[in-house]
């Protein structure tokens, strides 16, 4: 009889562990969303009526980039500095890019120390209630166990939601250890062809991938592309910017494959001059649900 008691206890003891472990992290939340890219986070009249006519309730603010210096060590690079505010509405996501040798060797402390920035951040700018970060990597099969390990860290050392960015190139690998994924359907080709193909968005270059969305096993949203690309390829100055039948034609291939991509939608990025390279109606059917 006490055996069976304490039986039943231990397994109560399990579930209840099982259900703090869950209820620590919070879920997918859906909705429209833009990344703010720039150095400073300074929003004209223009911007501002873009969040509210598209009923932007998320932004994914890049804080800084973590790249190598000469010593072969991780440092902060292009910290954003915050001249104005976003409206009260609007969930403040902190992002850091990590450039994929930054992987390549084991790193102490380093997801500590990203996540101790952050919170300084937030604090130094009265930035309130942020309760998730996300971490932009395009990591690569070489680097994919070190930097999952790095995402395990981070999510134990942030307790709430972690995000981390998807290339498409990345979903025929297993899912790394985040509460979902923001897949970024841009920069799907080579510059260096660029006769050829659009480098930042063709469908010809994203058809392959169709066929693991349905399959892969992460909460996902959508991010994609309203810039200008300017590159100089072997000395010669090119200007990319996607048309918005391309994207739209993306998006519908995508949706097909797997419908609810289309319940969060980001756009890559807030500023003006995207902005206006649009007509209303592309940006209303790119955030279309």
């Amino acid at each position: 009889m006490k055996t069976r008691s304490l039986l039943i206890m231990t397994l109560l003891l399990l579930a209840m562990t099982a259900c703090d472990k869950q209820l620590s992290r919070m879920p997918f939340e859906t909705g429209n969303a833009v990344y703010y890219w720039r150095t400073d986070l300074r929003l004209d009249s223009t911007e501002r009526a873009f969040l509210s006519q598209y009923h932007i309730n998320k932004v994914y603010c890049r804080y800084f980039d973590v790249v190598m210096d000469d010593s072969g060590e991780p440092k902060p690079n292009a910290t954003i500095s915050f001249s104005d505010t976003l409206p009260d509405s609007i969930e403040v996501i902190p992002t850091v890019y990590i450039t994929e040798d930054c992987m390549h060797a084991d790193h102490k402390g380093l997801a500590e120390k990203i996540v101790n920035r952050i919170r300084q951040m937030n604090e130094t700018n009265d930035i309130p209630n942020v309760r998730e970060i996300q971490i932009d990597c395009d990591y690569t099969s070489k680097s994919r166990k070190r930097y999952y390990q790095f995402l395990e860290e981070v999510g134990r050392l942030w307790k709430t939601r972690l995000s981390t960015t998807i290339r498409l190139h990345q979903l025929s690998m297993p899912a790394p250890p985040v509460d979902y994924g923001a897949l970024m359907v841009y920069n799907t080709g080579d510059p260096r062809k660029s006769e050829e193909r659009n480098p930042i968005l063709d469908y010809r270059d994203v058809g392959p991938y169709l066929s693991h969305l349905d399959s892969y096993p992460l909460p996902l949203a959508a991010a994609y592309p309203v810039f200008r690309w300017l590159r100089m390829v072997y000395g010669v100055r090119y200007e990319y910017t996607v048309e918005a039948e391309e994207i739209l034609k993306v998006k519908h291939a995508m949706e097909k494959e797997r419908s609810d991509l289309s319940r969060s939608i980001i756009t890559y990025h807030l500023d003006k001059d995207n902005i206006d390279r649009y007509k209303p109606e592309t940006y209303e059917e790119i955030y279309h649900h």
